[in-house]
């Protein structure tokens, strides 16, 4: 099972122009069939066009909302992408699911605490596995904040899943390895502050997608770049342990 994360920058290429390319960068990260891929930083007036656009069963979680609806947050913010941002058009996290993947159960639970952005943790529990999106806090001089969200999001993950569940978080956790809190079991994956994480299940090497993979005639798509990994399945269609 192919596992891909991306926080695709609300749809802008690097560096920032004043036009989104939220359409391209989610038809190139579903092309070649991935079976999961957890996406970040979605502007809501994209969430509900992300099925139309990938083909793949989408689950959405707001966690930056706006006071106007989507649809005109993101007329005012297409005027100007680069300036308006999420401030104008709110964001969300988004799973997407290939055909013949059922959710048999998702839920969305709040991982930041005062008053900084909200963050959140969307979990979709599938037959014989868990996946978390998370997309965590980044407050420079203080990787405390991000790590106890992360703390948050693994224990929720945990509760979440039933006796024999594999495990897997994945998403923008805007903390280095050398920042994370004890993950028990967990197998840290991931060279900058993208990562995804795995329990209780055999996977491959992590991979990041290469620049030239991301650029298009539009330029680079997002200041993060694409990661996977594949989760294994044995040969009766279950997760190998």
């Amino acid at each position: 099972m192919l596992i891909r994360s991306w926080n695709v920058y609300h749809g802008m290429t690097v560096p920032p122009g004043r036009r989104g390319h939220l359409e391209e960068a989610v038809s190139l990260v579903t092309a070649d069939g991935p079976d999961v891929v957890c996406l970040q930083e979605v502007p809501l007036w994209g969430l509900p066009k992300l099925e139309s656009w990938s083909g793949m069963t989408v689950l959405l979680a707001s966690a930056r909302r706006v006071w106007f609806p989507p649809r005109l947050g993101g007329w005012i913010t297409r005027l100007n992408q680069g300036f308006f941002r999420s401030g104008i058009s709110g964001q969300g996290n988004a799973t997407l699911l290939a055909d013949g993947l059922e959710p048999l159960e998702h839920r969305c639970v709040k991982i930041s605490r005062g008053q900084r952005e909200r963050r959140i943790c969307l979990a979709v529990r599938l037959e014989g596995l868990v996946i978390g999106n998370l997309h965590a806090s980044g407050i420079a001089g203080h990787p405390e904040v991000g790590a106890a969200e992360i703390a948050r999001a693994l224990a929720f993950i945990e509760e979440f899943a039933r006796p024999g569940d594999a495990l897997v978080l994945a998403g923008d956790f805007n903390l280095r390895r050398r920042d994370f809190p004890p993950l028990h079991g967990w197998s840290l994956l991931g060279p900058g502050i993208d990562h995804i994480l795995v329990r209780d299940a055999e996977a491959s090497p992590l991979e990041v997608w290469p620049e030239a993979r991301r650029t298009t005639e539009s330029g680079v798509l997002s200041d993060h770049a694409p990661i996977e990994l594949t989760v294994g399945i044995d040969d009766s269609g279950k997760l190998d342990g």
